[in-house]
């Protein structure tokens, strides 16, 4: 978010220096994730979605290579595309709308890598059932609840005076 005129508070009168709230922001980014007022995931999922977008699109040319097999694309779509999109999924709450959007994005790289198939003397694109039995039922949300799970398992053997730790086990 960029600063403008618009959206920098308006400090009146003489000597109200109330500067807590001089650069108050709705959104921001800490550790590269977005933070917003809301307490929310879903931009910070749709952001990360972008990031994967980007990620695919510098090596689409990896990914339409006819050189390259297929578990090698799924080893390039591991190593460059999900961490793009699952940076910091650990923390995320998903909603069910928020998971149709990881996994409709998961299934479209799917497609990518899987290409369509030709049948009847016609192109047809995969159905989600195809992707699920040829990736083995592996999926991205998936993906995303393991690490979850993994998170937990380091909380718990966290040293007790941690930040983290206190706030999991609620002794502030």
């Amino acid at each position: 978010m960029g600063f403008s005129a618009s959206n920098i508070p308006k400090v009146s009168g003489r000597g109200n220096h109330n500067w807590c709230n001089l650069w108050r922001s709705s959104q921001f980014i800490s550790w590269g994730t977005l933070i917003g007022n809301d307490n929310g995931v879903g931009n910070e999922i749709q952001r990360r979605i972008l990031a994967g977008d980007r990620a695919y699109f510098a090596a689409v040319s990896l990914f339409r290579s006819r050189l390259l097999s297929r578990a090698t694309k799924i080893v390039l779509y591991k190593t460059l595309i999900r961490p793009a999109v699952t940076c910091g999924a650990e923390v995320w709450t998903l909603t069910e709308k928020e998971e149709q959007a990881v996994l409709i994005f998961g299934r479209k790289i799917f497609r990518r890598i899987y290409c369509p198939k030709y049948g009847n003397g016609e192109w047809e694109s995969r159905t989600n059932r195809e992707l699920e039995e040829m990736s083995k039922g592996e999926n991205i949300v998936k993906w995303i609840k393991g690490q979850r799970i993994s998170w937990l398992g380091h909380l718990e053997r966290m040293e007790e005076d941690r930040m983290p730790k206190k706030i999991f086990t609620e002794e502030l």
